[in-house]
């Protein structure tokens, strides 16, 4: 069983971050470890307050891990404060130095949909300058791609040089923008080669979409760690059938059925 490693924030509620990665990765048959970045206090309902984990403390638990575990894989969400995007692209590039092989996905988690910040303003353009050139994939929602990227994402002719935007400097980036917000929820891909190709979406009815984009990073790297012949797609998919089979949780906005389709170890 190959093991991956997710670099997220905690919700109690158990529909995003790091306890959904968790679940996400079960579901694909891979084994997960993973560093506590911060800690929410949230519910369906959402976030009331975020507790940042010291950057030393991070650093020392990424290195403990990396000691010791031979991670095949990464997925980065939340990181809370600029001090711990410092500490995780100083991981990162030791990675890289060692094994440059391993896939790297970062989630951009800078809002929860309730409208709390879940990264300091002062970390949006270190993520953009220190990890964008040290991932192989970054998936961000339309609002996520506008900060990052400094254009107006609104309608689907946006996507396009936006992700060209976050190529600038990150030249071996992939980008997979997802489209859920749009008139017709398709998704977006453009790969470190230049090659373009919208994913077509349906609009799912239901109020169970907490942690779709930590749903849908986590599946990506999956795919990625176990060689899906197309990762982005079988990601959404996975992402759509945990929409369709979610169940009421909660009295807001309850959890995707992470745990739909349990797949076997590869």
């Amino acid at each position: 069983m190959k093991t991956v490693l997710t670099i997220a924030g905690f919700d109690p509620s158990s529909g995003a971050g790091m306890t959904a990665d968790l679940m996400v990765f079960r579901a694909h048959g891979l084994f997960g470890v993973s560093c506590i970045t911060g800690l929410t206090v949230q519910s369906t309902l959402g976030v009331r307050a975020t507790h940042p984990v010291e950057p030393e403390t991070v650093r020392a638990t990424l290195d403990c891990l990396w000691d010791d575990v031979p991670v095949d894989g990464i997925k980065i969400g939340m990181l809370a404060t600029s001090e711990n995007v410092l500490a995780v692209a100083g991981f990162l590039a030791q990675v890289r130095r060692e094994r440059a092989e391993v896939p790297v996905v970062l989630d951009p988690v800078l809002r929860s949909s309730s409208g709390k910040d879940l990264l300091e303003p002062s970390g949006v353009g270190l993520l953009r300058e220190r990890l964008l050139p040290l991932v192989d994939w970054v998936t961000p929602n339309l609002d996520e791609l506008a900060l990052l990227s400094g254009r107006s994402v609104r309608e689907h002719d946006d996507l396009p040089e936006a992700a060209r935007l976050l190529q600038h400097d990150a030249s071996g980036l992939n980008v997979f923008a997802t489209g859920g917000h749009l008139a017709a929820p398709d998704d977006f891909v453009l790969t470190a080669e230049g090659r373009m190709r919208w994913l077509a979406g349906e609009r799912v009815e239901t109020r169970s979409t907490h942690g779709t984009g930590c749903a849908l990073s986590s599946a990506l790297l999956c795919g990625l760690v176990r060689g899906d012949v197309d990762a982005p797609q079988a990601a959404k998919d996975y992402v759509a059938g945990a929409l369709r089979a979610a169940v009421p949780i909660g009295k807001g906005r309850g959890p995707v059925n992470h745990l739909w389709e349990m797949r076997g170890p590869r």
